[in-house]
């Protein structure tokens, strides 16, 4: 299968290449070329621009993974900008070329987020179940959608990755929360009562290729274990795979001090359950989070 990767030097697009690069013809797009080559390897073509492309006539795929961290940085109206600049512009041009081919790609798997449901305190959501709350995650991921929506035709179908947190040793969420735990410093958020919809690495990667090869999935996936927990079932669990204590408990007030309205990513939360990917026949290699997280942290 020939695939335009965006977001290909990213915590997933790289590991999509290094378990199925091989299986594919594989175009990554990058800003900066010499070093995506560098880390991507031998045999990934590489593309500075899509200005380079007429139409993609010549793919079979596209998997659209770019976009600006969302919970790096402060919320301030230019970083929001960012954020929304660095998802809306290139979706736009994916579907503008998609809408250009002759001979478009069979699908186009795009990217979300389970911000797409806003805060839902602790009732199960699934992606038809539930109201969205309106913040600034939801207004992102339901433009981000809508976009890649208007590429759905006849020839092309369309599935958004509603993704939770991914669980991966280099990189990711683990990247930025685990070290306090390694010292010993590490606790729950809050209340510790906000849910966390999470997935490892291994099946985020396989649930695109899952999508990718089942002609039948079309619309939005949850990309979540099937299993959410809070924050404090989290924190402790995070801390027995590293053998540490969790005793540190972490204000809201702290946390809204530190990251202002970007902190309520981090206290509220939303149990998402994968329910139209399990539906559809996706097995989870990990549905529980301490095998997860022992897998990400062996011993």
């Amino acid at each position: 299968m020939k695939i335009l990767i965006t977001g290909a030097t990213g915590l997933v697009g790289s590991a999509f290449i290094r378990k199925y690069g091989e299986q594919h013809e594989i175009t990554a797009l990058s800003r900066t070329p010499s070093k995506a080559s560098k880390k991507l390897g031998r045999g990934i073509r590489v593309l500075g621009s899509l200005a380079e492309l007429d139409n993609l006539n010549n793919y079979d795929a596209v998997i659209n993974l770019a976009g600006e961290p969302i919970a790096e940085k402060r919320w301030s109206e230019a970083q929001k900008e960012r954020i929304e600049n660095s998802r809306f512009r290139i979706t736009e041009q994916l579907t503008a070329l998609i809408k250009n081919s002759e001979h478009p790609p069979e699908v186009f798997i795009s990217g979300s987020a389970v911000g797409f449901y806003g805060r839902q305190g602790e009732k199960l959501v699934s992606e038809t179940e539930g109201t969205p709350h309106k913040e600034f995650s939801h207004e992102l991921c339901q433009r981000w959608e809508q976009l890649a929506n208007e590429a759905a035709s006849s020839q092309t179908r369309v599935c958004l990755l509603r993704t939770g947190i991914v669980l991966a040793r280099s990189g990711g969420a683990l990247q930025r929360m685990a070290p306090p735990f390694k010292f010993g410093l590490g606790g729950p958020i809050g209340d510790g009562q906000q849910m966390m919809s999470w997935i490892h690495i291994a099946d985020m990667v396989a649930a695109i290729d899952f999508l990718l090869n089942k002609t039948a999935c079309a619309g939005a996936y949850n990309l979540t274990a099937p299993e959410p927990v809070n924050n404090e079932v989290f924190s402790k669990t995070l801390a027995k795979v590293l053998h540490r204590p969790a005793i540190f408990r972490v204000p809201a007030f702290v946390m809204r001090l530190a990251f202002g309205e970007m902190s309520d990513l981090l206290l509220t939360g939303q149990a998402v359950v994968p329910k139209r990917l399990l539906e559809a026949g996706f097995q989870f290699e990990y549905s529980k989070l301490e095998p997860a997280l022992a897998n990400v942290y062996p011993r």
